[in-house]
C-alpha cells in the first residue's frame, strides 16, 4: 500500500521478476483506502480483509482472520505458499493450514521487541509459528541465527536485498543536512532516540534533520519535536519514492538510521548507493550492511553517542569524501537479479523437500 516500507519494496521486487520469468505470482496482502485488486508489473495482488482497511488495528485484524480461508482457497493449484512473515508476531504457523509446500520469508522477526511495547506474549506466538517451518529464507546472518535457535531442524537460505538502480544514477553531493527515511514509528524506528540525539546535536550542525516517512506515529512525532523546541531545526517531509527519495539521500551530508530493530536495513543500502554514508547502531541487521570505511556503527540505543556521532562526523569533510564513494561500491553488491535468481532456486529446492518439483521454465 502507499507508504509500505523497505519489507514490501522486496517482496515486489522479487515477485515481479519472478512473474517477468513466467511464474504466476499472487499475493495476499492487507486492504487499505482505495484497495484494488490489481496486477502490477506481472504480480496479482489481493487485498484482502474486511472493510477498507482505515486503520492498523482493522486492516491486522481482517488480515488475520480472512488469511487461512483464502491462502487455502487460491493455493489449490500452487506449487509453493510462501508465508512473508509480518508485525506483530511474525507468523502465523502457515504450514500447519495452508495444505500446500509453504516456505516462510522472514524480513521481520522482532515479536520479543513487540511483546516489551504491547505488554502482550507475542514472542511465544512468533516461536511456535517458527517450529512449525522446515523451510525459511532469511535477509540476513543474524536473522538466520536466531530462526535456527528457535528452530534447530529448520534449514534456512540467507538472501539479502538489493540495490534500486536508479540510486546509482543520481549525483552524490557533500550537501547540508542529515536525513532519516522510515516508517514513521516512534519507539520501534528509534525516532525518539534520534530526536533526543538532535537537540543536543543540533547547536553544533549546520544543517537541519530531515525526515522522510508515513506511518502511525506522526502526531506523537510532531508533539516530540515541539516538546524538544526543535521545530526549526527538523523537517517532516512526508513519504518519498523513487528518484525523488535516492535525490534527497544523494543531496544528504548524512543518513542516519537509529531503528531499535532491523532485520536487514535497506534503507542504509540505498543511502549508500546514492552516494552517503550512513551513522547506526550497531545492532543485528545494520551491522551486516554498514561496514567500516562506508559508514559508522554505535552503540546501540546510546543517546549521547548519537549526538557526539552526528557532530563529528557532520564536520569531518575528509572523511564523509571517502566514505561516499566506498558506500557506492559496497552497494553494487545487492543486485536484485542475482538475489531473485537465488530465491527462485531456494523456491526450487522447497519444492525437492516439500512437494513436487518445480515444473515452471528456468
Amino acid at each position: 500500500m502507499p507508504g509500505a516500507g523497505g519489507g514490501s519494496v522486496r517482496t515486489h521486487e522479487m515477485n515481479r521478476r519472478m512473474a517477468f520469468q513466467g511464474h504466476d505470482v499472487t499475493v495476499l496482502t492487507t486492504r487499505y483506502p482505495g484497495w484494488a485488486d490489481r496486477i502490477q508489473d506481472g504480480v496479482h495482488y489481493v487485498p484482502i480483509g474486511f472493510g477498507q482497511g482505515k486503520s492498523r488495528l482493522t486492516r491486522l485484524l481482517g488480515y488475520i482472520a480472512r488469511l487461512p480461508f483464502e491462502a487455502r482457497k487460491r493455493g489449490q493449484a500452487a506449487d509453493l505458499v510462501v508465508e512473508d512473515f509480518f508485525a506483530p508476531f511474525s507468523t502465523m504457523a502457515a504450514p500447519l493450514w495452508t495444505k500446500r509446500p509453504t516456505i516462510g520469508l522472514v524480513q521481520w522477526l522482532h515479536a520479543q521487541e513487540k511483546s516489551r511495547e504491547y505488554r502482550l506474549p507475542l514472542h511465544l506466538i512468533e516461536r511456535v509459528g517458527v517450529r512449525q517451518h522446515r523451510r525459511l529464507i532469511a535477509v540476513s546472518q543474524d536473522t538466520a541465527d536466531r530462526l535456527t535457535e528457535i528452530n534447530p531442524d529448520v534449514h534456512v537460505d540467507v538472501i539479502g536485498n538489493g540495490a534500486d538502480a536508479e540510486a546509482f544514477e543520481v549525483r552524490p553531493q557533500l550537501g547540508r543536512d542529515i536525513v532519516c527515511i522510515g516508517r514513521l514509528e516512534l519507539f520501534g524506528k528509534g525516532i525518539d532516540l534520534l530526536l533526543a540525539a538532535w537537540a543536543e546535536a543540533s547547536p553544533h550542525v549546520d544543517g537541519d534533520l530531515v525526515i522522510a516517512g508515513s506511518g502511525p506515529d506522526e502526531d506523537k512525532i510532531r508533539r516530540e519535536i515541539d516538546t524538544l523546541d526543535l521545530a526549526g531545526r527538523v523537517h517532516l517531509v512526508g513519504w518519498v519514492t523513487g528518484r525523488e527519495k535516492f535525490q534527497l539521500l544523494s543531496s544528504a551530508r548524512l543518513a542516519v538510521m537509529p531503528s531499535r530493530a532491523e532485520t536487514f536495513g535497506l534503507v542504509a543500502i540505498e543511502a549508500m548507493a546514492a552516494g552517503t554514508p550512513v551513522i547506526a547502531f550497531d545492532i543485528p541487521g545494520l551491522r551486516e550492511v554498514v561496514p567500516a570505511g562506508c559508514g559508522w556503527l554505535i552503540p546501540p540505543f546510546d543517546v549521547a553517542a548519537l549526538a557526539r556521532e552526528l557532530v563529528q562526523r557532520y564536520s569531518a569533510a575528509s572523511e564523509l569524501a571517502k566514505a561516499g564513494p566506498a558506500g557506492r561500491i559496497f552497494a553494487s553488491t545487492f543486485d536484485w537479479d542475482l538475489l531473485a535468481g537465488r530465491q527462485i532456486d531456494a523456491y526450487r529446492a522447497a519444492l525437492s523437500t516439500l512437494g513436487t518439483p518445480c515444473p515452471l521454465p528456468r
